[in-house]
């Protein structure tokens, strides 16, 4: 059958995709990579068909955008004005024309609201895949937001509230003009809460992360925990100037705020100088350029990109900004972690590494010099973060096979067809 990818983001949201296809792409199916131009390449080389939804330039001016890391301001840079409008139209006129009825399936992400639009015109049938907890908003174990902390003490009917004004009053103006024009012109009448529930398929929701790590008392019934899927490209070899600075000395610190971090000039300053204060050894990945403190010491060494599966089991910690992915290898590597939340998922999962006993967290307006020097040591000198960590390894490898749990469950919805008007 033909399996349609259709994740939306930066290479933390499109590699969990990959290792899907691949997968899929071994058991005797087609795979079509829909997404963004610059991942053509990655998409082509894995033998993947590809379907772009917007411009490599599109890419490049979402990326660096000033406030994509915004708590507050990072929805609209994805969800208003006419560039995200074009990229919606341009994803849903990719899937339509590569729907074959009868013989397709659909995956989605967080973001993907043209694959769940398709699903509600075409009736292809659809699985959400959504990467973190904080995707699937509980009432009963509210996840931690960058604007906000819901107490436990708040009662159930407040939160629902809560909610729904966020949906209503916060969101919907963002993002339903661009959809209701898109939705009168295939026909189809008005939609609200569109971030709400209507965002994830009614067919599926792959949770690709284990239920350990997202727990949710009141889970909708067709939920799977699936665990952690995980590529990143690890077919690459180390370049060879990295493989020389890991055998030169000690385990060093990894620093890396995500492949699509271009605003990280005062983060990757402080990190740098609290790696030379506490005489610890740093690689930072990370794009080169003007965001890069220039005259780096022989201790810390850059490079634009090294799979994390590689070179984490080598280092001693890693400073990171609480993606996912990025939060994935490093518990999959044992690894113990200082975290630097701004937006998005990023506080959430912070807040549930804590909690797991692995890290430590510094909010991005405080992540100064003489705090990341003082939290720093004490990842590395307590011993306790290190044997979560260790144990936390021990978890994940010891679970089932994640990417073949996700096949059998697209497998079972080949065929499943909706009727539409």
């Amino acid at each position: 059958m033909k399996i349609l990818l259709a994740p939306v983001g930066s290479h933390g949201d499109v590699h969990p995709f990959i290792a899907i296809g691949r997968t899929m792409q071994q058991r005797g199916h087609e795979v079509v990579l829909i997404t963004s131009e610059p991942f053509r390449e990655l998409a082509e080389r894995q033998g993947f068909g590809f379907a772009p939804t917007g411009t490599a330039d599109d890419y490049e001016a979402l990326i660096h955008d000033p406030d994509l890391w915004h708590p507050t301001k990072a929805l609209s840079v994805l969800f208003a004005g006419e560039r995200p409008e074009r990229l919606l139209r341009a994803a849903y006129a990719q899937i339509e024309a590569h729907y074959e009825r009868g013989n397709t399936v659909l995956l989605g992400g967080t973001l993907g609201l043209a694959a769940r639009l398709s699903h509600e015109k075409l009736g292809i049938p659809f699985l959400s895949v959504h990467l973190q907890p904080s995707a699937i908003l509980s009432i009963a174990d509210p996840p931690k937001f960058a604007m906000m902390t819901i107490p436990r003490w708040w009662p159930h009917w407040f939160r629902r509230a809560l909610f729904w004004y966020a949906d209503r009053q916060v969101l919907d103006p963002m993002i339903a003009p661009a959809m209701d024009r898109l939705r009168a012109d295939i026909g189809l009448k008005p939609i609200r809460r569109i971030f709400g529930p209507w965002r994830h398929s009614p067919q599926r929701l792959l949770a690709m992360y284990p239920g350990w790590y997202g727990p949710a008392r009141d889970t909708p019934e067709h939920l799977r925990h699936v665990g952690f899927v995980h590529y990143d490209q690890e077919e690459q070899p180390l370049p060879d100037a990295v493989e020389a600075f890991l055998q030169a000395g000690s385990p060093p610190v990894v620093v890396s705020f995500g492949s699509a971090m271009r605003q990280g000039g005062p983060y990757f300053a402080a990190a740098v100088a609290a790696m030379k204060a506490l005489n610890v050894r740093g690689l930072i990945l990370a794009k080169a350029g003007s965001q890069i403190p220039a005259d780096l010491p022989g201790t810390i060494l850059q490079a634009d990109y090294v799979p994390f599966s590689t070179v984490l089991p080598r280092c001693a910690a890693i400073i990171h900004h609480g993606g996912i992915g990025s939060a994935a290898q490093a518990m999959r590597a044992g690894l113990p972690q200082f975290l630097m939340p701004m937006a998005f998922d990023q506080p959430d999962n912070a807040a549930r590494l804590e909690k797991l006993g692995v890290a430590v967290t510094l909010p991005a307006p405080k992540f100064r010099e003489p705090k990341v020097s003082m939290l720093l040591k004490k990842l590395l000198e307590t011993p306790s973060y290190r044997e979560a960590a260790t144990k936390l390894r021990r978890t994940m490898l010891a679970e089932p096979d994640a990417e073949s749990m996700v096949a059998a469950e697209i497998e079972d919805f080949c065929g499943k067809d909706v009727s539409v008007a």
